[in-house]
């Protein structure tokens, strides 16, 4: 097994109420992996500020900012995180406010 799944397992045996992976970009092959051989536990991912970054530069460059971000934040959703803590969140949270809680790929 790989080691991070050695080490989740240890976390969980110890009473790890959630599983969190961070940089959250980098690992989605391994946030599957873990909501694979663990679907019952709580994943979250964490987007560090440097994925922030990156994704808010090529964003702001782009024709659409809204789906660049909505994009990166449902690719962690997919992989399989529960929870997905990232700055955008006050961003995201207005364009669900003004979508009537939706947000679209």
């Amino acid at each position: 097994k790989q080691w991070y799944q050695r080490r989740v397992r240890g976390d969980i045996e110890e009473g790890a109420d959630i599983v969190m992976v961070k940089p959250g970009m980098w690992y989605l092959d391994i946030v599957n992996s873990i909501k694979t051989a663990h679907p019952h536990h709580l994943v979250a991912v964490y987007q560090v500020s440097g994925e922030y970054a990156m994704i808010h530069d090529y964003a702001t460059k782009s024709e659409n900012f809204e789906q660049v971000v909505s994009e990166a934040l449902f690719s962690m959703k997919r992989a399989g995180a529960d929870i997905i803590i990232s700055y955008f969140t006050p961003t995201v949270l207005k364009w669900l406010f003004q979508n009537g809680g939706v947000l679209a790929p």
